[in-house]
């Protein structure tokens, strides 16, 4: 069964060995980690996969704080995106959230995903409307669970908006798609003109049992 997800950003300046002073510009994106960690914990996964667009980086960053309390031995799956169809990632994630329904193992998902990465003309493209609004429209969604909104965004916006992690984020929802489980925004912040954004998400009755983590 499917015991948990969240989304949690890869940029390497989170880690404070890389980050230095940096980090204190990101302490919210840290604090909302520290706490999925300790929700992902709480959900004792069997398994547990990560989705992300980028090898390296993309998976390494975000089980810094997300296995920190993971059993050392825990079965791992990675998952590296190389198709550029959104719908494709979305259809996977339900296959993949059907087959957890099959399995007696309690799987976990992370979406290792960064936001728009135009936000502030001093960020690393510089700066687009669309960013902001493209950060917008994914926290919307996640909260309202609907990802329609998503899948319906036009590709010349979606190429404006200069995301990376988008595909990662519409696997999880497909996975979860169809499931009573409650979507929480721990933090979003773009200090460097990159968006970060982590979010958990629960079924009902994991919600209930952690409530209190």
């Amino acid at each position: 069964m499917l015991v948990f997800g969240v989304i949690s950003p890869h940029p390497p300046l989170i880690i404070p060995e890389i980050g230095g002073k940096d980090i204190e510009r990101v302490n919210r994106t840290v604090a909302a980690l520290e706490a999925a960690a300790e929700r992902l914990a709480a959900a004792e996964p069997d398994r547990l996969l990560i989705i992300s667009p980028h090898e390296g980086h993309g998976f390494e960053v975000p089980l810094y704080y997300l296995g920190k309390q993971l059993p050392p031995n825990l079965e791992m799956e990675k998952i590296l995106v190389t198709e550029p169809s959104y719908g494709h990632y979305y259809e996977w994630g339900k296959r993949y959230g059907e087959a957890c329904d099959q399995s007696n193992l309690c799987t976990a998902i992370i979406a290792s995903a960064d936001l728009s990465h135009v936000l502030k003309p001093e960020g690393p493209y510089g700066y687009h409307s669309a960013g902001p609004l493209f950060d917008k429209l994914v926290i919307k969604a996640i909260k309202e669970k609907d990802v329609g909104q998503l899948l319906r965004l036009d590709a010349g916006f979606l190429e404006s908006a200069a995301e990376c992690g988008l595909r990662s984020i519409l696997f999880l929802m497909g996975a979860f798609e169809g499931r009573e489980y409650e979507a929480e925004v721990l933090s979003y912040e773009g200090p460097f003109g990159v968006g970060y954004l982590v979010a958990t998400f629960m079924p009902s009755k994991a919600k209930e049992q952690i409530k209190d983590v």
